[in-house]
């Protein structure tokens, strides 16, 4: 999952979109070159769209549950089939129990002395939160001292400065409402979301070949 993830770097953040309209999305977001995909656990029936797309999209895609908070959310979402867990938080028992089924953890943290706890604790990665408050400034700071840590800023992240977020470092990136857009979702207009899809996806394979153009 790891040599997966620093490949394709975009983690598409599903959250508040529920139904036909999630599953639609994730469609379009598949079309558009996305190879991961959060559900968040406050989003009604997340554990049943991670059943659904694991099926669904086995080998396509890599499925994950975000908003996971505590150990019990953690193990409802791996029943599901969730295969990484992304958290706002720093739970050790969360982080133990990914490392126990062989999955995946990203929890969140923000200082210097919270990243480097989580890490310490065995994260996968370590999600920087909230990146989009934050801002790139930020995370090129941390990062110098903590380049030996995998992070992800989550938040904030667009077409604008993806560029930017990836030469400075970022191991990867979780981009919500940029990619999956409720307003373009409740107006059925997925070919735009499948559009945008392509344009980040385009971005980072720019940068992964070295071709990219700076603004």
């Amino acid at each position: 999952m790891l040599e997966q993830l620093e490949r394709h770097k975009i983690i598409a953040i599903l959250r508040g979109i529920e139904g036909e309209r999630a599953d639609r999305v994730v469609e379009a977001l598949a079309e558009g070159g996305i190879r991961f995909v959060e559900a968040t656990m406050n989003t009604p029936d997340a554990l049943g769209m991670i059943a659904k797309w694991r099926e669904r999209y086995n080998g396509r895609l890599w499925i994950g549950a975000g908003t996971v908070m505590d150990a019990e959310m953690a193990k409802d979402a791996v029943k599901a089939g969730a295969q990484f867990l992304v958290c706002p938080n720093t739970d050790p028992e969360v982080i133990a129990y990914a490392l126990s089924e062989g999955i995946g953890v990203f929890p969140g943290a923000m200082t210097p002395t919270e990243i480097v706890q989580a890490w310490k604790l065995g994260a996968t990665a370590v999600k920087l939160f909230p990146s989009g408050s934050l801002g790139l400034a930020y995370f090129r700071e941390i990062r110098a001292p903590l380049d030996r840590i995998r992070l992800i800023p989550t938040g904030g992240v667009n077409l604008e400065n993806i560029g930017d977020f990836l030469r400075a470092g970022a191991f990867a990136l979780g981009i919500g409402g940029g990619l999956a857009d409720k307003a373009a979702a409740a107006a059925g207009r997925y070919d735009e979301i499948r559009e945008t899809a392509a344009k980040y996806a385009e971005k980072v394979r720019q940068h992964q070949s070295g071709s990219e153009t700076r603004s």
